[in-house]
């Protein structure tokens, strides 16, 4: 009794301890699934962090209203230094005002030089900031507002400096005003822009000629004296009407003249000696006017404002025959009233529009935004100006009452259309899925079409899949359920071992060694592909057809090791006989061939060549899994099976794959999310070009290998560095959606047949 007591107490003890160590595994198994959890939100929230303010609408800071004493029906140029603390007011009587932007106290009040009376005025490139003013007596002087900042040192200070700013006006041509009409008639309208090698100005003048100067300046290497040539020519007149505006673009080869309230003549003046008349262009319908104009930052594109507040972009797309038109690419959100201002910013897409009722509107040409508006009261907007860095607006009305208002706008170039949808650029022939960053600054414009990295990488991923899935899941069906254990001891571990291949080495192969190997066997690798599967069914067919004695001398489950010979004798065969097909076929040449016959790119480095490199790189997780799947199926379920007279395909399609179907499907997902997140590969094997193809023969660009590629270059805190981190928020939710959508159905595959 005694005997029989100690034992169960020491039973009872050992069953104590084993409850305590599976509360505490159950407890550390909690831990880390929970960690897992908050690990990977914390990854989220993270890059949500860095991405929300892409898409956060641009805010104006505090506005400061003043007046000055004259009417504002005066000023013709409104902008400011850098920083943004002094501003420049211009009236069309050349007096140049310089303020404080927060409060409009005076600091300098300055007078162009000129012994002629101002007519007309003219703004060049804001980069540049040049303007001009055109005399009475055809003649015209370059000003240009320049600001000196000293550092000094602070007395109550040591360590720190004090900086002043001043103020003060530049003649970039100098004092002297240029001749541009011989006949001394007063210059009505003029256009200019300045370049250090040479200086173009167009005007019309009193009596009507639409004249061309060009100035160019050449320094003498020995002397060192410099020299102004100075030419003057008369375009072609305009088809009608009278001529209001005239815009010169920044490269000095495009004129752009508006005459008869809707009309735009463009001229092609490259060629200064010979200056030529290309085309008129109606810009709005009849009954609608030209309010104001003027040209983007970069001089392509044209900005048209109307008396009915609409507002739409134009620029010059090429033909077919290599031939410029002047095309409406986009129309922006309407301002209620007349447009009587445009002005641009001095480097990025975006423009500021005033109309009569005294509301501003701010836009973005290419996300085709407006991002604000804002009332300065119920007086016209007669000038209005943009501070360099874009950081600050300001605005006149009618009344000579001006307003001044810090804006935060650092991301305009964003929007749904601008990252998922076609846009027309500058100078492309039609809208298009592009995207071309740049690492330091935002001086072009910025094409930040995600579309073509987020099909990159889906494409990356079906071709990988494609390859992997019938390989991994059949060949992993075939070692669990038929193969014979001492082979299986032997494949299993041996394709485990594959996952361990750094995909550098992979990527490095595919790109050096598989991507020429291909293009110089493109015929045969094709053939090959379409040959393999149908050769193992012919391999089967032919075995089965064999006598009994040959088969039974083969062990059982190792009938696939006889198929080694065939693949390599059929993939030898294919490459030996696909040149002479292709010089058949193909007129030896079959990239070629598909490029003209068929209109499809052909790259090297393509989607064919990924598929094979990603496939042999997904291949052993999604196998190693399904076979581990396959192979837990319980015994007693497929000798039931085998034991009620079903054959061995009979048990294996309709016990043991449902009874293995979610872990297969796990498989197949656990691979999904390896071949979408790969990043070497695609990197090494690919053109690495966003291109918007689904051709197997071309290469592309995917999200991960975008992101390795420009994070380091990415400027921290630009559009470009946050839409890195988006690219890589977009991956991880597809990743995320995939593998829950994966889950739902592999429980629901669970649940159906865990009766079984």
């Amino acid at each position: 009794m005694e005997k029989i007591e100690a034992n169960i107490s020491k039973v009872g003890g050992l069953t104590g301890r084993r409850m305590t160590k599976d509360k505490i595994f159950k407890h550390v198994m909690t831990f880390g699934g929970l960690s897992v959890i908050v690990a990977i939100s914390l990854i989220f929230f993270y890059l949500a962090s860095v991405v929300v303010p892409v898409f956060m609408p641009p805010s104006l800071g505090k506005p400061a209203t003043f007046r000055f004493a004259e009417s504002g029906a005066d000023t013709v140029y409104l902008t400011s230094e850098e920083q943004a603390e002094i501003g420049v007011r211009m009236t069309l009587h050349g007096e140049v005002r310089f303020f404080g932007m927060q409060d409009g106290h005076e600091i300098a009040i300055d007078k162009v030089t000129a012994d002629g009376t101002p007519v007309s005025f003219a703004a060049g490139d804001p980069a540049k900031g040049v303007v001009a003013y055109g005399l009475a007596d055809g003649r015209l002087v370059l000003v240009k507002p320049a600001f000196e900042v000293r550092y000094t040192k602070d007395p109550a200070h040591p360590g720190k400096d004090i900086r002043t700013i001043t103020p003060h006006l530049e003649y970039p041509l100098g004092k002297a005003p240029i001749v541009i009409d011989p006949e001394r008639r007063a210059l009505k309208r003029i256009a200019v822009q300045y370049d250090d090698n040479e200086t173009s100005v167009a005007a019309l003048t009193a009596d009507g000629r639409l004249l061309l100067t060009s100035i160019g300046s050449k320094t003498n290497l020995i002397t060192g004296e410099t020299s102004v040539e100075q030419n003057t020519v008369v375009l072609p007149p305009v088809p009608h009407g009278e001529i209001t505006q005239l815009l010169l673009e920044v490269k000095q080869r495009e004129l752009y003249v508006l005459h008869d309230g809707r009309f735009v003549t463009h001229y092609d003046v490259m060629d200064k000696a010979n200056p030529r008349l290309v085309q008129t262009v109606e810009l709005f319908p009849a009954g609608e006017t030209v309010g104001a104009a003027t040209m983007l930052s970069g001089g392509y594109s044209l900005i048209i404002g109307s008396d009915k507040g609409n507002i739409a972009q134009w620029f010059l797309v090429r033909d077919q025959d290599n031939n410029y038109h002047l095309t409406h690419i986009r129309s922006f959100p309407p301002l209620d009233g007349k447009i009587t201002v445009l002005v641009p910013e001095y480097f990025r897409k975006g423009f500021l529009a005033g109309d009569e009722r005294g509301e501003l509107g701010l836009y973005y040409a290419t996300s085709q935004r407006q991002l604000l508006t804002y009332s300065t009261g119920s007086q016209p907007v007669v000038q209005a100006g943009i501070a360099p860095r874009g950081n600050a607006l300001l605005a006149e009305s009618a009344d000579g009452r001006l307003t001044t208002a810090h804006v935060h706008n650092e991301y305009p170039e964003v929007s749904f259309s601008a990252l998922w949808q076609k846009v027309w650029y500058e100078s492309y022939s039609e809208p298009e899925y592009v995207w071309q960053s740049t690492a330091a600054n935002s001086d072009f414009e910025p094409k930040f079409s995600l579309a073509p990295l987020t099909l990159g990488t889906l494409k990356a991923a079906f071709y990988a899949m494609l390859v992997a899935v019938p390989l991994a899941v059949l060949g992993a069906i075939f070692a669990a359920y038929f193969m014979s254990p001492k082979m299986r001891g032997i494949v299993k571990p041996s394709i485990e071992i594959m996952q361990a291949l750094p995909t550098v080495v992979l990527g490095f192969l595919a790109g050096l060694w598989l991507a020429p190997y291909i293009d110089n066997n493109l015929a045969g690798t094709l053939l090959a592909i379409f040959l393999l599967p149908v050769t193992f069914l012919l391999a089967a067919w032919l075995w089965h057809r064999l006598p009994q004695k040959l088969t039974q001398r083969v062990g059982p489950g190792w009938e696939a090791a006889l198929l080694i010979p065939v693949i390599l004798t059929v993939m030898a065969g294919a490459l030996e006989i696909g040149h002479p097909l292709e010089a058949v076929l193909f007129d030896g040449d079959l990239p070629h061939w598909l490029h003209h016959r068929l209109g499809w790119s052909y790259e090297q480095r393509n989607s064919l060549v990924v598929g094979i490199a990603m496939g042999f790189a997904v291949i052993p997780t999604i196998f190693s899994i399904a076979e581990d799947a396959v192979f837990s199926v319980p015994k007693h379920l497929t000798s039931g099976s085998l034991a009620l007279g079903a054959t061995p395909w009979q048990t294996l399609y309709h016990v043991v794959l449902l009874t293995a179907s979610p872990g297969i499907f796990s498989a197949i997902l656990i691979g999904l999310g390896r071949a979408i997140g790969e990043t070497m590969i695609v990197l090494m094997a690919t053109g690495n070009t966003a291109v918007m193809d689904l051709s197997i023969f071309t290469g592309f660009r995917t999200l991960s290998a975008n992101v390795g590629v420009e994070m380091g270059e990415a400027a921290v805190g630009t559009t470009h560095y946050r839409l890195l981190f988006f690219s890589a928020l977009v991956l991880f939710l597809i990743t995320f959606v995939a593998n829950t959508l994966g889950e739902l159905v592999r429980q629901r595959l669970r649940e159906k047949y865990s009766s079984l």
